[in-house]
Formats: structure tokens, sequence, C-alpha cells
């Protein structure tokens, strides 16, 4: 995930740090984007943070509340809804396609990391996993279009905070749910493969969906907003 081609070298950096800082969940939704506090922050001047800002808003991240300035966007039921029905679409297709053109090398590299995040269990280096895993799943499809449109989508996933294997025994079901996706792949079956990873997206939907009903209690007793 990258900014635009207009940025400068340290709006990008700034960029790639706030990106980070809403994986990790350091920005939450309706957490305000002051400049000056920011710079301050980063260690560099308001025009790249203004830059990053200006990119975030491009990708759908960042909304711009009157009378408050910037904020990270709050995404309703809905619309989560609607990302992970397009997640589950998409993702599927990419399980499809890897069926047909992944390599055997990249088929090997695809067990082995699901396997060393079985060994990792729930810990920060677990997610990070997680995500290359997707990501070399995606490129084992050779769809350029499928690429882009997943990236886009996942920005706007980055909204919901960190990922749903931070969740209890959520780590060890997606490797279980993992392993199904890939021994369709090695099979060469594609229609299995795009069942299995639709089975696993929509796994982790559910866990999403308990986390924020249950974040939505506790906003309503005070105890968030």
């Amino acid at each position: 995930m990258t900014a635009d081609n207009d940025s400068t070298p340290q709006g990008n950096a700034a960029y790639a740090r706030l990106m980070s800082d809403l994986r990790a969940g350091r920005l939450h939704p309706g957490d305000r984007l002051r400049e000056t506090e920011l710079a301050e922050r980063l260690g560099m001047s308001r025009t790249p943070v203004r830059e990053a800002i200006r990119q975030m808003e491009a990708d759908g991240i960042v909304t711009h509340v009157p009378r408050q300035g910037a904020s990270i966007r709050r995404l309703d039921y809905a619309e989560v809804m609607e990302l992970y029905e397009m997640r589950a679409v998409l993702e599927g297709t990419a399980a499809r396609l890897a069926a047909r053109a992944a390599s055997d090398i990249e088929i090997v590299e695809l067990l082995d990391m699901n396997q060393q995040l079985g060994a990792l269990g729930n810990v920060p280096e677990a997610f990070q996993l997680n995500r290359r895993f997707h990501s070399a799943l995606l490129e084992a499809a050779r769809n350029r279009f499928l690429t882009r449109s997943i990236q886009a989508l996942q920005k706007s996933l980055l909204i919901l905070g960190p990922s749903t294997l931070t969740q209890s025994d959520r780590a060890e079901k997606a490797v279980r749910e993992h392993a199904r996706v890939l021994d369709a792949i090695k099979a060469r079956d594609g229609a299995c493969a795009e069942t299995a990873m639709r089975a696993h997206i929509e796994a982790a939907q559910r866990v999403r969906v308990r986390a924020l009903r249950a974040l939505s209690g506790q906003s309503h007793d005070g105890d968030l907003l």
C-alpha cells in the first residue's frame, strides 16, 4: 500500500507511518488527525503530514468533519458487511485462480508459511505473517487487476483495526482454514479452493461482527465515548 505518485518522499513516509498506526490499532475510527500533533510525533514538518492525510482521504480512510477537521472514518454496520462480502468474492476468486496458476514452488512456500503461522499462535508476528500469506496467495493468482482491487479493499478494512487473529483461538482456526484452501490448490481444484477461501473470510467476518457488537455495547455504557 503506497501513496500516490504526486507525493514527496517525506509525504510517502508520513503516509506509511500513519497507515502502520492504523493497522496496529494505534489510530481508531473517529480519531482526529491534527497536523501539528502528528508532525511533532513523526518528527517532520506539517507539509508531508498534510500530504499523507490528503492521500488517506483519497483512499476513503479519512473524512473531514465540520468544525473538527480530518478524522479517521467510522464504518457503519452495513459498510462492514459489504466490505467482507466483497473480500469473500475477491479472495475466493484469487484462490480459484491460484489453483490454476500457482507454481509448485509457490504452493510449497504457502504451505510453509501456514505451518509457521500455526507454530506462532496469537502474537503480533503471526498477524504480519498472515498478511504475507494472503499476499503470496494473491500473487500466485497471476491477475494484476484482481490484485489492485484487493489492495484497494484492504485499505478500507484497515479502518476496522487490528487483525481478527487477535481474538482468542482465531489464529488456530485460521491455520486450519488456510490448510483447506491449500489442499484444494494442491489438487488444482479451483472450485473447492474458492469455496474454502470464502468460508475462511466468512469465519473472520463473524469474529469481526461479534467484536464490533461488543465494542458498541461498551460505547453505549459510556466507557469508550
